[in-house]
């Protein structure tokens, strides 16, 4: 994983560290895959959900195809289909009537094996949910689905009971418990590794909560105040000023 698609944050020298969190996501989405079935990973913003799949998704067999489609607006099943059709980089121009439309996707999702992530799906309605379901069902797609979102897509998921009872795997992401903290944070990046396990204790208390995006925007104020001081290690007063940054 590069610093600069670590949780939205250029963080030079950070690492993906094995969270229990990320060790269950790694073995829910082997299954998920191997069973071409669908599954569901939900949680608050910021808990590490995409880092976690992203970082499983690239442990597959070599030559899975993995395509990822990414929401950021409420679609309409017209708009999954286009945006199906850009990700299974498909010739020509997409179909203008549906029945067409939904045949060559069938066509296209026939031909091998593939495995969609779905990012963001808190965006997804019923409709975008069924339009997917509509293809998972087709006997001769052989998909694998990885819903991605926020609890309200697990919420939505639920509404709808064709879909619901489909889902082969439910993981929900949570924050990180306090031991948790004082295990993986001086994974994560260097300036924590020597860090007095009462200031690591301090920053989770007062300003990360838990949440891996929280610890990365913290540890790049961080970083920060260490190099504009001078200091050899992190301390009370350094983190004081890096949560003045933090709102």
């Amino acid at each position: 994983m590069t610093a600069a698609t670590y949780q939205y944050v250029d963080l030079p020298d950070a690492s993906v560290v094995t969270t229990r969190a990320l060790l269950t996501a790694r073995e829910n989405i082997g299954d998920t895959v191997a069973a071409r079935a669908m599954m569901c990973i939900h949680g608050g913003a910021g808990f590490g959900k995409t880092l976690a799949v992203n970082t499983c998704l690239r442990e597959l067999e070599p030559g899975e195809d993995v395509r990822k489609i990414t929401f950021r607006a409420r679609p309409t099943a017209r708009a999954v289909r286009y945006e199906l059709f850009t990700a299974l980089d498909l010739a020509g121009e997409p179909p203008r009537h549906p029945s067409e439309f939904d045949r060559l996707l069938k066509t296209a999702l026939a031909e091998r094996p593939r495995t969609f992530l779905v990012d963001e799906a808190q965006w997804l309605n019923g409709e975008a949910f069924e339009y997917f379901r509509y293809l998972w069902d087709e006997p001769s797609t052989q998909l694998a689905i990885i819903f991605v979102g926020g609890e309200g897509c697990h919420t939505v998921l639920r509404r709808e009971p064709m879909l619901s009872s489909r889902i082969f795997i439910w993981q929900h992401f949570t924050r990180l418990t306090p031991d948790e903290v004082l295990d993986v944070i001086p994974l994560f990046h260097p300036i924590w590794a020597d860090a007095d396990p009462d200031d690591i204790t301090f920053a989770d208390s007062h300003a990360a909560h838990g949440t891996f995006r929280a610890w990365a925007q913290l540890t790049a104020h961080t970083r920060t105040a260490l190099a504009r001081t001078g200091r050899p290690r992190v301390d009370q007063e350094l983190l004081r000023w890096a949560f003045s940054r933090l709102g």
